[in-house]
């Protein structure tokens, strides 16, 4: 079951002029009502090389740190997923839907 929050590795190739490029960790965000009803699902793309943007979460994974990039939100088939790396953790989930929030409803 692939449920919300948690971090794929997922091949977000083909990709054309600034979208996120390659396979990379990737945090899902739709619902699980989606997840589980529906072949695709919504994901922010995760990537250790950004500037700090009011649309870019900060988050620590796998010891590294990066970014959460919730301008390039985008749906993919579940086949693109490969495999699961983890889950978000509760602070950097809060933020995540206070950004979302911010930009897509406030």
């Amino acid at each position: 079951m692939i449920n919300q929050y948690d971090i794929y590795l997922v091949n977000l190739e083909p990709t054309i002029g600034h979208e996120i490029k390659k396979s990379r960790p990737c945090a899902v965000i739709s619902p699980n009502e989606i997840n589980y009803s529906i072949d695709t699902v919504i994901i922010a793309p995760m990537t250790t090389k950004s500037h700090k943007y009011p649309t870019r979460v900060e988050v620590n994974f796998q010891d590294k740190k990066g970014f959460i990039v919730l301008d390039q939100i985008r749906s993919v088939d579940k086949l693109r997923l490969i495999k699961m790396l983890g889950k978000l953790d509760k602070g950097t989930i809060k933020t995540v839907k206070s950004v979302i929030r911010e930009m897509l409803v406030e």
